[in-house]
């Protein structure tokens, strides 16, 4: 009995500093609801951020009742590590997640390798780790994803209360606060040739042309339909802000808007350049607090998670190396540096490390000998891509554009990005920044020293993170023990988050409870009780083992 009330307290134990729940200093309830909209691949295409081929008019509307943080960062150049950090608050390589992609698996489809060689497989992060969304929970939140994850891992049944295309905050129990998730996919690289044959937004002839790409018609032309799906997005928040508008929720709720990362053009997305990283973000306060402001502060993805909890009231997990920039848990100094990085892309391999300071950006190249682009099959279904592959290999683009192909690549890149926001120039090798990269030099390696899981090769990454063996871990079966109180359940398996659902006696067990991943309750330390003939379904899960299952009756 002993080990198993220790148990209880397993998750608290060094993670989390303060259990008690605490009055938020930035709104007007203990626990705010909490509204994530998340769109992919934009970069800083919105009106209200300065874009000049397009107007934004429903997240312009939602801006001047908010705050826009304008120097925000994603972790990464595309979206799957740059959620690992988001839904973390750990950077990606921290606990091997930063490979694009290794996690690719539904319920009604057997998992596939991504990248020959490999398996499909979940990231195993350090046993203490938690997606954010449980912490919510536990402390009494609805949370519901709708319904892009791509966690780089399966995320247990205990993070949320509903995730799927259907999972919707007006599901939650009357009077429960809620944090929900709305990702709106039409900005993703890949409707840049799905949405080919709408009517554009933009005339392709006026978009404004980057000194990297070939001044020609199905470039200009895909930079017309990527702003042209930038239009169809603002619409589609406009809906949802709508809605929470018809439901008398908008006005006490906090709603963030951003994007993941960088938008899905070439030479954009993938990489770690400011252009690959540099994203939106808005955050809209209850009763319009701090409306019209402008913040300019270092804001990173994996700062977001901690900030959630800071406005929720919520303690923010030591572990977590995201800091919250607002709230009662907010930092009492800014942030001084964004860090970035990128490792395997589908399967193209390359190890590269970005740090940046608010004026300069250093990145660190380990496979020099690799040129910058890689040869990823995925983006080839773009016009501007394959033509821009085209004109490369007739010799037709210039010093520039021939930048991204150029190898050997240099070890060492340093841009003046309020001088060169294209980033053409490596002052590297230029004496007069001699200071400026040692600096940075140093900031890097004190990064990297602090754990950088995607150093090591990914065949052993995947053999260390499942104890030296070549068979992914299991899950211990959780331990039931029934007192007067109720039933107290347990896991042996460090880090397992223990999911269930209570079957009512003379009530069959429902067909897909292995399937549906809704109404899954979470375990939260206390008794459950159970009347006679009711059973409970059990599920526990360390992220990145096999769950395992238990039904009990009493």
């Amino acid at each position: 009995m002993k080990e198993i009330i220790f148990s209880l307290f397993y998750l608290f134990t060094g993670t989390l500093a303060n259990a008690q729940s605490r009055i938020n200093k930035d709104s007007t309830v203990v626990h705010p609801n909490i509204i994530w909209i998340v769109c992919e691949d934009i970069s800083m295409h919105l009106s209200c951020f300065g874009e000049t081929e397009i107007k934004t008019p429903n997240l312009d509307a939602l801006a001047k009742d908010g705050v826009k943080y304008t120097n925000t960062y994603a972790v990464a150049g595309v979206c799957a590590p740059s959620r690992a950090g988001i839904i973390s608050g750990m950077y990606p390589m921290e606990f091997g997640a930063d490979n694009m992609r290794n996690f690719s698996e539904t319920k009604k489809k057997p998992a596939k390798p991504m990248i020959s060689g490999f398996p499909s497989y979940s990231v195993v992060p350090p046993a203490y780790f938690k997606g954010f969304p449980e912490f919510l929970r536990r402390a009494g939140y609805y949370c519901t994803n709708n319904p892009k994850e791509d966690y780089q891992f399966e995320a247990p049944v205990t993070m949320w209360d509903e995730s799927s295309e259907k999972a919707t905050y007006k599901n939650r129990p009357s009077g429960k606060p809620f944090f929900a998730i709305f990702n709106l996919d039409v900005t993703h690289e890949s409707f840049i040739w799905k949405n080919a044959k709408l009517p554009l937004t933009v005339d392709p002839k006026k978009v404004i042309v980057p000194p990297y790409y070939p001044d020609i018609r199905e470039i200009r032309e895909d930079i017309a339909r990527n702003l042209s799906n930038v239009v169809i997005m603002d619409e589609q928040a406009g809906k949802i802000i709508q809605n929470l508008k018809d439901e008398g929720l908008y006005d006490n709720s906090i709603i963030f808007f951003y994007s993941d990362h960088g938008d899905g053009l070439p030479y954009v997305k993938r990489e770690v350049l400011m252009r690959g990283l540099h994203i939106p973000l808005i955050i809209k306060y209850p009763k319009n607090k701090y409306a019209g402001q402008t913040d300019p502060q270092l804001i990173s993805g994996v700062d977001l998670g901690a900030t959630v909890l800071s406005l929720a009231g919520v303690p923010v997990p030591a572990y977590m190396k995201g800091r919250a920039f607002t709230g009662i848990q907010s930092s009492k100094s800014e942030r001084k540096y964004i860090y970035a990085a990128r490792d395997r892309m589908d399967d193209c391999v390359d190890r590269v490390r970005a740090v940046y300071d608010g004026h300069y950006q250093y990145i660190r190249n380990y496979m020099p000998k690799k040129p910058r682009y890689q040869n990823i099959e995925f983006r080839l279904q773009q016009r501007g891509m394959r033509r821009i592959i085209s004109l490369r290999d007739s010799g037709l683009l210039n010093q520039t554009q021939m930048l991204w192909f150029k190898a050997p690549k240099p070890v060492h890149e340093l841009y003046d990005i309020q001088n060169d926001p294209d980033e053409l120039n490596n002052l590297a090798d230029n004496s007069a920044y001699k200071t400026e990269l040692e600096k940075l030099q140093k900031v890097m390696n004190k990064w990297e020293a602090e754990g950088d899981w995607n150093a090591t090769p990914e065949a052993e990454l995947i053999k260390k993170m499942w104890n030296g063996k070549s068979v992914l871990p299991s899950t211990d079966v959780s331990v039931v023990t029934e007192t007067k109180q109720g039933l107290y359940i347990h896991c042996r398996t460090p880090g397992a988050s223990i999911g269930y659902k209570i079957i009512k006696a003379g009530t069959e067990l429902p067909a897909d409870c292995e399937e549906n991943r809704k109404d899954w309750m979470i375990y939260n330390f206390q008794p459950v009780w159970l009347n006679k003939g009711d059973q409970i379904i059990i599920k526990a899960q360390r992220i990145g083992y096999k769950s395992s299952e238990l039904i009990y009756t009493k």
